[in-house]
């Protein structure tokens, strides 16, 4: 009876466990590839992927650990080399003493034009009492530089991607959880110079974080994650140093999880969201051509569970990577052709 039971025990952990097909998704002409970043891990769970290009392939990093909140969560990289992906490895933690760690939150990568990598990332207790924190590589994620805490005040690009100016300033799309849920923008100047906009929303009536930056010609818009069961969206005229009043996009239903969007070369922005008002699947791509209007084009997950914090980018061949949460026990990887979208 002893051994029926071990065994019962040992094949339910199995299937629980076990991952299934990463093509058992739904298909769709545009999708060229997907599949895991990995399989295998030291950690049991993980979330908030990033992706960003290199000079040999792509770079993916996210944070894992036993569970979101758990200090000993750290900051994990796979490189990809057009081939396959390498095994994970941790470049960043959260450790204050040898008796003492915090948990590493919201990874965010970005590739500056001679090929430096910046990843920032947070480090603290919650969303409302952590810091922002950067490292940098010059040989595509291979080797990084000690971590250097932002200035007082600042704590970077908070989810997704910053956006690099036409004036040499990276703009960082970022918010703040300890006041009510505010958006602003903070932006890096070429000298080293750190400065940030007000809060762009109250924080109450509407409660906004984790901004992603779309450009429309010479205007920037930001689409944000909110409490109110819609995405929001406020736009800038001067480079992201003042924004309009943040209102709600009625195309987009959110419910409160993390979004990321995109400007394509053929002048569409590309969103992936989750088009539900609670919940998080299905997992969604939409597409517009104004910012204003968006239309539903693709799903990328439809069954029962978490599909969440994608990632989205593209690369200098036109294809559309995205990455994104599945189950919080893999981060995948899915391939786009913008002309069959």
């Amino acid at each position: 009876m002893r051994i029926l039971l071990v065994l019962f025990v040992f094949c339910t952990a199995s299937t629980t466990l076990h991952a299934e097909d990463p093509a058992s998704t739904p298909d769709h002409p545009a999708i060229i590839t997907q599949e895991f970043v990995y399989t295998e891990a030291p950690f049991p769970q993980c979330h908030a992927s990033t992706i960003t290009p290199t000079k040999t392939g792509l770079l993916a990093a996210w944070f894992g650990g036993t569970h979101e909140k758990n200090p000993d969560v750290e900051i994990w990289i796979s490189h990809f080399d057009g081939e396959k992906w390498s095994s994970v490895r941790s470049v960043a933690n959260g450790i204050q003493s040898k008796d003492f760690r915090y948990p590493c939150w919201n990874p965010v990568l970005f590739t500056q034009p001679d090929g430096e990598i910046q990843l920032f990332y947070k480090v603290g207790a919650d969303p409302r009492r952590w810091w922002g924190e950067l490292i940098t590589s010059q040989d595509d994620g291979k080797s990084w530089s000690k971590s250097v805490k932002l200035p007082e005040g600042f704590v970077g690009p908070i989810k997704n991607k910053p956006e690099l100016l036409t004036d040499g300033r990276l703009l960082c799309p970022t918010s703040t959880e300890d006041n009510g849920w505010r958006v602003h923008m903070e932006w890096l100047d070429s000298s080293g110079n750190w400065g940030k906009t007000s809060p762009l929303n109250d924080g109450e009536q509407l409660a906004a974080i984790q901004p992603a930056i779309l450009k429309w010609g010479d205007r920037l818009q930001i689409v944000c994650r909110t409490r109110q069961k819609r995405v929001s969206s406020s736009w800038s005229n001067d480079l992201g140093k003042t924004w309009s009043e943040m209102t709600l996009l009625e195309d987009l239903p959110n419910p409160n999880s993390g979004i990321d969007a995109v400007s394509l070369k053929d002048g569409r922005g590309i969103l992936i969201y989750n088009n539900t008002p609670r919940g998080r699947s299905p997992l969604n791509v939409a597409l517009s051509t104004d910012g204003k209007t968006w239309k539903d084009v693709l799903i990328l997950e439809d069954k029962p569970g978490e599909y969440s914090y994608p990632a989205v980018i593209q690369t200098d061949d036109g294809k559309i990577h995205i990455t994104y949460t599945w189950k919080r026990q893999r981060v995948k990887h899915v391939v786009l052709d913008p002309k069959k979208l």
